[in-house]
């Protein structure tokens, strides 16, 4: 069975108080491996990201480190809420490299309105400096990543019409059609019986696209993360799927944070012979779990 090993039973990145952007919360961050360094793009958020202080404000944070483990971080945000479909701020940001370079989706926070999320891009030379290119769907999604290869010509697009992980497909990255449902939430699971979504982005082995997902089930909820094979050739096609997690909430600030009982990714990094997943502990704080690469590998076998 599939596991990952916290490589630190603390987070790795902590919210800075005297940053006013990033004071109560860092969590649920993108992570890629470029030019032999570890970049993440964060969210945060100025006051608890659970609403209980009023309406908090998201921001995306740079941070950089050589072995994985350790960050510098910007002072500034890299992406903030200055435009009105991201009033409230971005959100939730997974990052693939294609075509020279990084594609961003992350989700477009208004807050004007019930339902006023949208899956938006953004791209950059140097994972920095970020020119958006708007919205992707006009409609309520979230949990949105790019396949880092085109299938049969077009890009294909994971996202999330609740409780399922959908996918949809471009020529253009501006006009998307061909929505197929890729893999429902199992009913009556207790980990992701009342929906799930897309972690970070697939990886490629010899097997197939591996995917992590996120899964919420159980009373009280919990986010766990699992995983899935999907087919190399045609990706709208599971191969494999483990019944377990592969990860769920068990430490202090895991359970006991702003949104309880949460752990959450939106990217992971392969160093070495090991894959490095990035995960927010209850939309607080940013840990770290790792899995010999192999055990990617060969999963599905």
């Amino acid at each position: 069975m599939v596991k990952l090993n916290r490589l630190s039973d603390t987070p790795i990145l902590k919210p800075r108080p005297k940053h006013p952007w990033e004071a109560a919360a860092v969590f649920n961050t993108a992570a890629i491996k470029h030019n032999d360094l570890v970049h993440l793009i964060y969210r945060a958020t100025d006051i608890t990201s659970n609403g209980q202080q009023g309406e908090y404000i998201n921001s995306l944070g740079y941070a950089v480190s050589g072995d994985g483990i350790h960050f510098e971080r910007l002072g500034n945000p890299v992406l903030t809420n200055d435009i009105p479909q991201e009033a409230r701020g971005p959100e939730d940001p997974r990052i693939t490299w294609m075509d020279g370079k990084f594609y961003m989706l992350y989700t477009g926070f208004g807050g004007r309105f019930s339902g006023d999320f949208r899956i938006s891009l953004a791209t950059s030379s140097n994972l920095i400096h970020w020119e958006r290119q708007g919205v992707m769907l006009d409609e309520p999604n979230k949990d949105a990543a790019l396949l880092p290869e085109k299938v049969n010509g077009r890009y294909m697009m994971f996202h999330r019409r609740a409780p399922d992980i959908w996918a949809a497909f471009s020529e253009n990255l501006k006009d998307w059609g061909d929505h197929q449902r890729i893999m429902g939430a199992i009913p009556g699971s207790d980990w992701e019986g009342t929906k799930i979504g897309l972690s970070g982005p697939p990886l490629k082995t010899d097997q197939g696209w591996v995917i992590i997902y996120h899964g919420v089930g159980g009373s009280p909820h919990k986010y766990s993360q699992g995983i899935a094979l999907l087919d190399l050739d045609d990706p709208t096609r599971v191969i494999a799927r483990q019944a377990q997690p592969i990860l769920e909430p068990e430490l202090d600030w895991e359970v006991n944070g702003f949104v309880p009982n949460v752990v959450f990714s939106c990217g992971q990094v392969i160093l070495g012979d090991q894959l490095y997943v990035y995960y927010a502990g209850a939309d607080t704080a940013i840990g770290l779990a790792t899995i010999p690469l192999e055990e990617i590998n060969s999963f599905g076998v």
